[in-house]
């Protein structure tokens, strides 16, 4: 058989894609909220229910749905949780008011919280240490492109039909982009078109970093067990900057088309050509934050780890932008200010996924990931619960000040908490445990 060079870049592409399908379900809401509360009788403190209940659900499923692809495989567990998050978005197309919406909006999150553990997985199987934060910047770009996406795709719909296709059309491409899973996805010892020297490089550059500090053996068939994971500091070193950190990107998510619409006082079609701005600028922050730990490690002279670090710093301090909101008059400042934040946030986001491939062997990242995840969606969960109360009693803009706090604090938590771990030497025939 004929070998493809790069096949690993191939596959963090098909990874890539299952992303912007993941991200297009869960933004159709936010560009159709609009349309459909109007049509449906929905207020905001009932939008902000409808949101959460996605939060809620899928921040508990990101544990389970890491440890079931632990499990069963990065291949057939995207592949099951894919089909079903396809399956719940068309269903909200038969919602009849906020608690049936919320409803199906619950059994997305519960289906949806697979695909980032499964995306970082994914990159770990394929990709040595030196090019992980690259890869995930690039699956990463997954989230924003699917963003992105959706204020042109779901206001075309809604202009062309109903508010209601628009979620049987994203729920469709989800069921097209399981199946081209199924057919081409293939862990690196199993995929025959990739080449030796491919290979080679792929697990040289792993077993290397496991020497210089992956936590756990990643050649090694043992999986640490959840409640050890959560008991180590490089856990919660992760899980707290994803509690601070997490609620601006569901900000962002959530309520980028209501802000424009209520408090820009922006039509429909202006929001189809700037809403999905800000994500475009979190694709940019996605693949230049993946390039800026290598390029701190080469030029800085610092260590990879240390790089993963430095790229936190400045997401977070570029998480100022979005804060200064309020101090600008014009639409079109706001949002070049929401897109300095989408930048700021993927940039943020990618180093932190990172580092939990770094400090997590293969047999436990998915896992790792879920419960921080869990813990970054806690953490926006509270956040939209509070901010459909405040945003009708103070306004969006010192809310948007907060998150900048909150991403400032996670950053500084990062750098104090977070240790490179040496793996120990053992004896010959002994599995390496960190």
């Amino acid at each position: 058989m004929n070998k493809v060079r790069g096949m690993r870049w191939w596959m963090v592409g098909l990874v890539t894609a299952g992303l912007i399908v993941n991200y297009l379900a869960r933004n159709t809401l936010s560009v159709a909220a609009p349309t459909m509360m109007s049509e449906l009788n929905i207020t905001t403190q009932q939008y902000s229910y409808i949101v959460v209940a996605w939060q809620v659900c899928y921040a508990l499923m990101q544990p389970i749905a890491g440890y079931v692809i632990d499990a069963v495989g990065t291949k057939l567990g995207f592949a099951m949780f894919a089909l079903a998050w396809s399956v719940a978005c068309a269903c909200a197309a038969m919602a009849t008011g906020w608690q049936s919406m919320a409803l199906f909006r619950g059994m997305l999150g519960l289906t949806e919280a697979a695909g980032i553990p499964a995306g970082v997985k994914a990159t770990t199987e394929w990709f040595p240490a030196k090019e992980r934060s690259i890869a995930i910047g690039w699956f990463n770009i997954g989230s924003s492109i699917g963003a992105l996406c959706a204020p042109p795709l779901v206001v075309w719909t809604i202009l062309h039909g109903s508010w209601q296709m628009s979620f049987v059309i994203v729920g469709a491409i989800g069921i097209v982009w399981t199946g081209l899973w199924l057919a081409f996805y293939k862990h690196p010892r199993d995929q025959k078109m990739l080449s030796d020297k491919e290979r080679d490089f792929i697990l040289e550059g792993q077993e290397q970093s496991d020497a210089n500090g992956v936590e756990g053996n990643r050649n090694s068939a043992h999986k640490v067990r959840w409640h050890q994971i959560v008991r180590s500091r490089n856990f919660w070193a992760i899980a707290i900057p994803r509690f601070l950190s997490e609620p601006a990107w569901q900000t962002f998510n959530a309520w980028i088309p209501l802000y424009m619409a209520t408090e820009r006082h922006m039509n429909i079609k202006e929001i189809a050509m700037f809403a999905w701005l800000p994500f475009l600028a979190a694709d940019i922050g996605c693949v230049l934050g993946g390039y800026l730990s290598p390029w701190f490690h080469k030029y800085w002279k610092v260590s990879l780890f240390t790089s993963r670090k430095l790229v936190v710093i400045v997401g977070a301090v570029c998480m100022i932008g979005p804060a200064c909101i309020g101090l600008v008059a014009s639409p079109y400042a706001a949002i070049a200010l929401l897109c300095v934040g989408g930048f700021a946030h993927q940039t943020l986001s990618g180093a932190l996924y990172s580092i939990t491939s770094d400090v997590f062997g293969k047999n436990e990242v998915a896992t790792a990931t879920g419960l921080a995840g869990m813990s970054g969606y806690l953490g926006a969960t509270i956040f939209t619960l509070l901010f459909g109360v405040l945003v009708t009693l103070v306004g969006y803009s010192p809310l948007f000040m907060l998150l900048a706090v909150f991403d400032l604090v996670a950053a500084a938590v990062v750098c104090i908490l977070i240790r490179e771990k040496i793996a120990p030497s053992v004896p010959l025939g002994k599995p390496a445990f960190g």
